[in-house]
């Protein structure tokens, strides 16, 4: 994996720093990416690298002691990040993405946030929302958790199972949605790992393998009055302050840098790539340099929308909640370039793209996962529906 002479979204030495640091992880990360992939198991390893580098509290508010770095800074570090290990980005993306959403909503109580983020500071601490349940399916189309929440003196008895736990090996505290007994509300609580809480190892997919994404399973855990986050009702917001989700751009990022891999190591291919029924390598064909530039339209295209919206974001906070839209055409944008991007790779490699002893399978089943990480197609195109038809009706009237 090598760095871009120059890349025209890095914009500063600051965030050319940023875009080194993540460099240096995903070298590191990538050179064991096939060995977790191959076994399903989680990188732990990876993870200290990231607490040695300080790279876990990135999105932690500067005032609490972290870097307070933006929602496009963050992006940045996560492509790179994936470039090297799309199973590690992803998994990261959950936890730098939420302390960016907390932080700009500020829907915690202050001073569990403040610990939250003292213990990321200090002690590498990472964290997640499960939110995901076998019979509700995605939280994103809004079916309520069977997991249930019950009042108890000074606090809550929570039980239920969560599936797509990812980082559920490493962590020791997390964020878990649950139904509170006899309303209508649902609620958000911390919980603190103990021996009531249960990893099923569930997690054995096609791409994505290394994420750690088991089943969490709660047996009356107690949760302390003080551990709720926040409540809302069925249609109600969970936040007072709407920040469009832009965190989530996290997942864009991620499968952009798997592509940015693929092509890199299918450009490389080509230009090495000498059979004895040619004269030269296969990267002076005319049909293989109409795939690298495809692939390079698709790549440029996807990473300047990502990066221009991630910078609206950051400069217009009042416009936050209008950019909804746009921000699930990024997700979709960027996923589906990626899935083209890998399989043109692939067709430049041709049949060795296939072997396991070479990455291009594995960016081709890991950017597959993208289809199926919030928010969905069909929800970012009726929202765009809904939004066109208000817009032009509400001209006319």
């Amino acid at each position: 994996m090598t760095t871009a002479i120059h890349d025209p979204f890095i914009r500063t030495p600051e965030e050319k720093n940023i875009a080194a640091r993540a460099e240096r992880m995903a070298a590191a990360f990538a050179e064991k990416a096939a060995k977790h992939d191959i076994e399903g198991s989680f990188p732990f390893e990876n993870f200290e690298l990231m607490r040695k580098e300080g790279y876990l509290k990135l999105t932690v508010p500067a005032e609490f002691g972290g870097d307070g770095r933006s929602l496009y800074e963050m992006l940045l570090a996560q492509e790179r990040i994936a470039r090297g290990d799309g199973s590690t980005a992803l998994a990261a993306g959950w936890h730098v993405g939420l302390i960016l959403h907390w932080r700009t909503v500020r829907s915690w109580p202050p001073a569990l946030f403040k610990r939250l983020c003292h213990d990321v500071v200090h002690h590498g601490a990472m964290i997640n929302s499960f939110a995901s349940e076998p019979a509700t399916g995605s939280p994103s189309r809004g079916g309520k958790p069977h997991t249930t929440a019950v009042k108890t003196d000074g606090g809550w008895f929570i039980t239920g199972r969560k599936t797509f736990s990812t980082l559920s090996p490493i962590l020791d505290q997390f964020i878990v949605t649950a139904s509170m007994e006899d309303t209508d509300f649902v609620a958000e609580f911390l919980v603190r790992k103990d021996e009531r809480v249960r990893i099923e190892e569930t997690w054995n997919t096609l791409g994505m393998r290394a994420t750690g994404s088991h089943d969490v399973i709660l047996e009356k855990v107690f949760v302390p009055s003080d551990h709720l986050i926040t409540s809302f009702g069925q249609g109600q917001s969970r936040t007072a302050v709407d920040d469009g989700a832009g965190w989530l751009l996290h997942i864009p990022a991620c499968y952009l840098g798997i592509a940015y891999a693929a092509r890199e190591y299918a450009i490389r291919f080509a230009g090495g790539y000498r059979p004895n029924s040619l004269p030269g390598p296969i990267a002076e064909l005319p049909h293989i340099r109409q795939l690298i530039g495809e692939m390079e339209e698709q790549l440029i295209v996807a990473r300047t929308y990502l990066y221009s919206l991630a910078d609206r974001w950051d400069r217009v906070p009042e416009g936050r909640s209008l950019l909804r839209a746009e921000l699930g055409i990024a997700k979709k944008l960027a996923t589906n370039s990626a899935l083209s991007i890998v399989d043109k790779a692939m067709r430049i490699v041709g049949g060795a793209s296939l072997s396991r002893s070479l990455p291009l399978e594995r960016y081709y089943r890991d950017v597959r996962a993208g289809l199926h990480n919030p928010p969905m197609e069909d929800t970012v195109i009726r929202s765009l529906a809904e939004r066109a038809i208000q817009e032009v009706m509400g001209t006319n009237e």
